[in-house]
């Protein structure tokens, strides 16, 4: 186990990986216009001056979109990557010059990585004995890490990769990590080749494996469910830099920026277009939004910024008694019924604004249908249009 520390750090893909790369991005570049890479001299900017620690013991989870430098990181801090700026220390030790192979970690892929000529069992014995340590340690090695993993495991262990399931290989997969007892383990989107119930089976063996362990963890995925059940921290990424760190509740209550509110939570933030400061009021389009009191002092006319709202902040009622909240109109597009809380979730259009809340499925709402909305003031979210960061 390790304190990682991860200080001011930059990589850049080299010059030749350029052109591929905007090849790739220009396929759909307006919609991915904001996640491409900064393109410097030195190739694509793939981390821009990153700055994490992860005490030890702890799982961190770094998600965001595709191009963000998630892998980028993991493989910096795996040591498969050498030609950063910066320092990864393992506690307090700078790995700079160490080879992946004495860093003492323990790596789980996607693509699971075994070699497919070896039994499962060599599999997991390779690492030692490719340190020439003795049959016996290593056969002690193997069956306690078999003990850990549960039942059903030793069947696996006298067949070849090419005879299991997904699920069979990622098991053995996360075995040869432990087997080796890391400082850290590091997984890289380790459950997106399964499908969904195995996915839950085996996310669930990884949390079994981590609380036991205590091993310090580095968790890149892109399901934010994922994220959410295995990781103690939450790390959201964008274009190579770090947005936020903090606890799944922490991040989605008080996102920092624009782009952690409207990527981060298993229904994301509600955004409208930007609009403009005047007189206590944000314009956006044809619309006035009265400015909380706790904001008014953060922004001057003219200002552009951009406003937030989750669904739970939405109240609808086909009543038209209301005394607290932002009062306005809007258009029901669409119905969605959540069973498990006895709720609708209801789509609704304000002229060329959308947005969602939520009604009690017992509230009668039809498509098309105009209904009085009401939007909680204390839980509106401002954000400067230019910078990003919340107000």
């Amino acid at each position: 186990m390790a304190e990682i520390q991860i200080q001011n750090v930059s990589f850049h893909f080299p010059e030749p990986l350029r052109e591929p790369v905007k090849r790739l991005y220009e396929i759909k570049r307006e919609r991915i216009e904001e996640d491409l890479p900064a393109e410097t001299s030195n190739g694509v900017k793939a981390l821009d001056n990153v700055s994490l620690t992860i005490p030890n013991g702890q799982t961190f989870a770094v998600v965001g979109p595709s191009g963000c430098g998630k892998s980028s990181l993991l493989r910096v801090v795996s040591g498969l990557e050498a030609n950063y700026t910066g320092q990864v220390l393992y506690d307090g030790e700078d790995m700079q010059n160490i080879l992946p192979g004495d860093r003492y970690i323990g790596m789980v892929f996607q693509n699971y990585a075994l070699y497919p000529n070896f039994n499962n069992e060599g599999n997991l014995s390779f690492f030692f004995k490719n340190r020439k340590i003795s049959d016996e340690e290593t056969k002690e090695r193997i069956r306690y890490t078999s003990e850990l993993m549960g039942i059903g495991f030793d069947d696996l262990l006298p067949r070849k990769p090419g005879t299991l399931s997904g699920g069979e290989k990622q098991r053995v997969a996360i075995a040869r990590a432990i087997v080796r007892a890391p400082k850290l383990f590091l997984f890289d989107e380790p459950l997106s080749n399964l499908d969904a119930k195995l996915r839950v089976q085996t996310r669930t063996e990884i949390k079994r494996l981590l609380h036991k362990f205590g091993i310090t963890s580095l968790y890149v995925t892109h399901d934010q469910v994922e994220a959410v059940a295995l990781a103690d921290q939450i790390v959201v990424m964008h274009s190579g830099h770090i947005e936020q760190v903090g606890t799944y509740q922490e991040l989605t209550e008080n996102p920092a920026t624009l782009f952690v509110a409207g990527f981060l939570g298993l229904v994301p933030m509600d955004l409208f277009p930007s609009g403009s400061i005047s007189d206590g009021q944000l314009l956006v389009n044809e619309l006035a939004f009265p400015i909380p009191e706790r904001i008014l002092p953060l922004v001057e006319n003219g200002q552009q910024v951009t406003m937030g709202l989750r669904r739970e902040a939405v109240s609808i009622s086909a009543e038209t008694r209301f005394t607290n909240g932002i009062q306005i109109q809007a258009e029901v597009e669409a119905l969605e019924p959540d069973l498990v809380h006895r709720l609708h979730i209801v789509y609704l259009r304000m002229g060329q604004l959308t947005l969602s809340g939520l009604c009690p499925m017992d509230v009668k709402l039809n498509p098309g249908q105009s209904v009085p909305v009401t939007l909680d003031p204390e839980r509106l979210y401002f954000f400067d249009t230019k910078t990003g960061k919340r107000l």
